[in-house]
């Protein structure tokens, strides 16, 4: 959310009634999420101007640990580097420490796939966006999950209940740190995340929406303790309520 917030609004930046605006004091600490979007809170270090050139090698765009060579224009100015600017500081400030982790397996090689063109500049902020908004639609769509043995036949589902909250085991990424709590896609996808964790025992499906519009599953250790919740759905393994009254 937040990578594909930053995109959108160095897409902004790059095509501005102004021009193309760089951000000259690029750092974590100039952003703020409002509303789920990211805004910059401080313009004071924006610029319009473009580096005036009068031939290629005029155009070197260095960073700490890397340089690009950029095309000096017909009209003198270096081609994009605001834009490039913007996009490498992306990159080195944000998607280094956000897009490697936490995204279903299937879809870490398209992250991966945007990690190494930022990176390395062959990606600009044009095609940088559609490649985020590509990942965005397969991970909404659930178009990322792979065929797979149906397994949501193995659990008992009880609707209008759900477990009483309290500390359970863990698992990453989670939205709680008192347990596992994560998005599905679908009942049938939390089934096989479920099977996948050997504590696992029961799950609870909530009204409770992500950012994305995905519902949120709470994964548990047992199911003994039940409540009523017209808002959620149990689902318990039939290998764990063999032997037991429901």
């Amino acid at each position: 959310q937040i990578c594909l917030s930053l995109v959108k609004l160095l897409f902004y930046l790059a095509h501005s009634p102004l021009g193309s605006i760089v951000l000259l004091d690029f750092q974590p600490r100039q952003f703020v999420m409002v509303d789920g979007n990211l805004k910059v809170t401080d313009m004071d270090d924006a610029s319009t101007e473009e580096l005036s050139c009068k031939e290629d090698s005029d155009c070197t765009l260095d960073f700490p640990t890397k340089s690009f060579p950029l095309k000096c224009s017909m009209g003198g100015k270096c081609e994009g580097i605001n834009e490039k600017k913007n996009l490498f500081n992306a990159y080195r400030y944000f998607f280094t420490y956000l897009l490697p982790h936490s995204a279903p397996p299937t879809l870490r090689p398209l992250l991966s796939d945007i990690l190494n063109a930022t990176g390395d500049l062959r990606y600009g902020i044009n095609e940088t966006l559609g490649a985020f908004e590509k990942v965005l639609h397969l991970y909404k769509s659930g178009l990322y999950l792979q065929k797979r043995p149906l397994l949501l036949k193995d659990y008992i589902s009880l609707k209008g209940f759900r477990t009483v909250e309290g500390e359970d085991y863990k698992c990453w990424p989670s939205y709680s740190h008192l347990g596992c709590l994560l998005s599905i896609h679908s009942a049938e996808e939390a089934a096989a995340i479920c099977n996948s964790q050997s504590q696992c025992q029961s799950f609870i499906v909530t009204q409770q929406r992500t950012w994305t519009g995905r519902p949120l599953a709470s994964f548990q250790s047992s199911w003994t303790d039940l409540i009523p919740d017209t808002n959620a759905v149990v689902y318990i393994k039939r290998s764990a309520s063999s032997g037991e009254r429901l």
